[in-house]
């Protein structure tokens, strides 16, 4: 008896998905239940149910290139630590980025404690958004410096041996032995963003995007030190806590653009907890299956493609210190780079094989 190849890939689809399609089901009725008792009309629990859908949707969109990154650390992470990341690092995903993160942000900018804040988020809703909006600043400073570090790492690496834009990143590679380039570059163009803000919001981004520089060199310290003691007591491992803890500072850094974007269409927490929470389970998916079926592997340009989404991203959530930038330009032009870099890499494997047979 044959098997149908089109029905193997799709029960293999499902099976990567599984979890997610769950974790959608329970939390759209959990969304619907809460939008029956906040206004206690059909049309309220509907408008309550839409908003979620819109926030998973969202916050895939924008977090496609970081399930992409992800697989490209996990690779070299041991099996322990990639089922570690992939079970704990989803929980403090969801509900330490999408509840715990924005409940920070207004005890730490109004000046209350965490219990208040969470009365506040339930019962003061529009006072709790405009917090949250007004923190955007820093926020936006921080998480773009430290994306953009992210990206131009990627490419300012001496060994990197594969060039998709070929011009580029073969400069970017040969200057790679310029020691700190990528922070001189930086710190140039924090300087240029700032120079452009009023005094009091320039010493605001100034401070936060230092913070933000600082806290991607710690992590990569760090990370360092913790898997170079990890080695020297389990032979050989590699990619161990300190992966974990880059991955943890990545997520959230990816988390800011969309936790903040989603008061855009709600103003309570629950609700984007709920929705964007649904997405994180698909990029955690997404992640599982780039992994297992080694598709980084197979596309050769797929991670450049996200690599310069992160960086179109980390120049994006500067701009918006300026002017408000819709969520659906960013996820669009992310995922544009990525369609285009999977396209090349298609077209790439299709030359190479007819290279090979005529060879």
């Amino acid at each position: 008896m044959q098997t149908n190849p089109s029905s193997a890939s799709g029960n293999s689809m499902l099976h990567y998905f599984k979890w997610a399609f769950i974790v959608t089901v329970l939390g759209l009725i959990l969304g619907a239940v809460l939008g029956w008792q906040m206004t206690g009309t059909v049309g309220g629990m509907l408008t309550i149910f839409f908003i979620c859908c819109v926030l998973a949707v969202l916050e895939i969109s924008l977090s496609f290139d970081n399930a992409i990154v992800n697989a490209n650390k996990l690779k070299d992470m041991t099996p322990e630590w990639q089922h570690r990341f992939l079970t704990w690092g989803i929980i403090i995903a969801v509900f330490g980025m999408r509840i715990v993160f924005p409940l920070l942000i207004v005890v730490v900018a109004a000046k209350i404690g965490p219990w208040e804040a969470m009365v506040m988020a339930a019962t003061q809703p529009e006072q709790y958004s405009a917090i949250m909006k007004d923190a955007h600043l820093p926020i936006a400073a921080f998480g773009g410096t430290f994306l953009m570090m992210v990206g131009l790492s990627f490419f300012f690496d001496h060994e990197k041996d594969v060039h998709w834009v070929r011009w580029l990143e073969g400069k970017m590679q040969k200057y790679a032995t310029i020691r700190g380039i990528e922070v001189a570059i930086v710190l140039v163009v924090i300087l240029i963003f700032a120079r452009f803000l009023e005094p009091l919001e320039s010493q605001i981004f100034f401070k936060s995007a230092i913070w933000g520089l600082l806290t991607f060199l710690l992590v990569e310290v760090l990370g360092g030190l913790l898997d170079s003691s990890q080695e020297m007591m389990a032979a050989g491992a590699k990619g161990g806590l300190g992966a974990f803890l880059y991955l943890e500072v990545l997520d959230a850094s990816f988390s800011f653009d969309g936790v903040i974007g989603a008061f855009a269409l709600t103003q309570n927490l629950f609700v984007i907890a709920i929705g964007l929470g649904i997405g994180a389970m698909y990029v955690r998916s997404m992640t599982i299956m780039l992994v297992e079926k080694g598709t980084l592997t197979e596309y050769r340009f797929l991670e450049h493609g996200a690599f310069y989404a992160i960086i179109a991203l980390s120049v994006i959530m500067f701009m918006q210190s300026f002017v408000h930038i819709p969520e659906v330009i960013t996820g669009l032009g992310g995922a544009a780079l990525i369609g285009i870099s999977l396209w090349s890499s298609i077209r790439w494997n299709k030359t190479s094989r007819q290279a090979e047979a005529e060879g």
